[in-house]
């Protein structure tokens, strides 16, 4: 198992600041408020391929075998299409975008901190899922989300996804924690140990916590926080960095901080927790009674793709079951095909990582971009945009 990514929220969500997308980010359905992208056409059919693509992509999904002589499934891609592939790793969504629009790049493997500024900025394009012929492999519930859709149409193809779990050093505490009051009102009680995701879209994780927890503030999506929703999350994070011994990006750095003590309790991935554990660490995780954060990745076509055939082959070659088995074990997330579970080598992967488990994703409040319409439906309020998020993460961190 191995994780090669070290995921960044955006820095920015300019772009969405006049459009809304309605609707749970924890699923259920295609958002149908404001978003109103650009008139843009899905291509009918397909010609063929033009022998080259241009990726951007996160570190771990375009693997060629220079990295790791096993993870390969470029080479195979370019034997079989005749199109070269040209890649290259974005550290963050706001990365992302900002390529994007260059338009030097065919396809991107956006999160949803960043697709729903692709779309209403007009540089990705609705993708024609019939052209794709794996896509009626994709579990269901990651079809026509609020980060992969606008009304009806599908603007890319479901990568894989993952959720941001509860780990605890199981000597060092007990019992058992069942909710993220551990970390937040109740971290106190492990002063300086205390771990979180370094990142504005932790605030997210803060909101979710404080939906349960104190309901006479109304939170319906942690993504969609007026300005006293904000003002709670962030005053909870300020409360919590008092015992907070490290906030965490890379993944190596939270392995080491459990296994030597530093650290036991607080956010993390399976693939860490996994890892953590082979190398002696005494830990467990788990999704809290809450809920949990998460992410959805989707392989999106740019508007001015120069090798849209290519582009296409690609997303159907990544999400068929032999490869999205090879990207999903090498990277550590639940792949997106229902057929690929049966390609990993791991047998137990897809329990691990809850592949086909429905109930289990419904818990999960996937990535969203915060703008000011809010993504929850209300209109008689503005929600705090991301750009306010960032500041104050600065603030929260001291």
């Amino acid at each position: 198992m191995r994780l090669t990514r070290i995921r960044r929220a955006a820095a920015t969500a300019a772009l969405l600041l006049t459009a809304a997308a309605c609707g749970s980010s924890g699923g259920g359905g295609a958002p149908s408020g404001g978003l109103n992208p650009p008139d843009l056409k899905a291509p009918t059919r397909l010609g063929a391929g033009e022998g080259q693509v241009n990726l951007i992509a996160w570190a771990g999904y375009v693997e060629d075998g220079s990295n790791d002589p096993k993870a390969d499934w470029v080479s195979g891609f370019e034997q079989r299409t005749g199109c070269q592939v040209r890649s290259k790793v974005a550290a963050s969504s706001d990365e992302m975008v900002k390529l994007m629009k260059t338009g030097d790049y065919d396809a991107v493997s956006a999160s949803g901190d960043a697709s729903l500024r692709l779309i209403a900025s007009g540089d990705a394009a609705p993708v024609n899922t019939d052209l794709v012929p794996n896509y009626r492999d994709v579990f269901s519930d990651l079809k026509m989300q609020p980060w992969n859709s606008v009304k009806g149409t599908a603007y890319g193809i479901p990568h894989g996804r993952g959720a941001n779990l509860l780990m605890y050093d199981t000597e060092k505490v007990r019992p058992a924690p069942t909710s993220w009051s551990a970390v937040f009102d109740g971290a106190s009680a492990y002063k300086g140990h205390v771990t979180a995701y370094d990142s504005p879209i932790y605030i997210a994780d803060a909101a979710l916590y404080l939906k349960a927890a104190r309901p006479e503030l109304g939170i319906k999506d942690p993504y969609a926080l007026d300005q006293k929703q904000f003002d709670a999350a962030v005053a909870l994070l300020k409360k919590q960095n008092a015992s907070v011994g490290e906030y965490w990006s890379d993944y190596l750095k939270e392995v080491s901080a459990f296994k030597s003590g530093d650290s036991v309790i607080g956010t993390t991935w399976q693939v860490i927790a996994n890892l953590a554990a082979s190398e002696g660490a005494r830990v467990k995780a788990s999704v809290p009674k809450e809920g949990s954060t998460g992410w959805s990745d989707t392989w999106m076509v740019a508007a001015e793709a120069k090798h849209p055939n290519c582009a296409y082959k690609w997303l159907d070659w990544i999400v068929s079951p032999k490869i999205n088995a090879q990207v999903a074990e090498y990277f550590g997330e639940a792949p997106a095909n229902a057929k690929a579970c049966a390609q990993i080598a791991d047998k137990d992967f897809c329990a691990t990582y809850h592949a086909a488990d429905t109930a289990y994703w419904k818990r999960i409040a996937f990535w969203n971009t915060p703008i000011e319409q809010c993504l929850d439906g209300r209109t008689d309020v503005k929600c705090v945009p991301y750009a306010k998020w960032v500041q104050a993460w600065t603030e929260i961190k001291g």
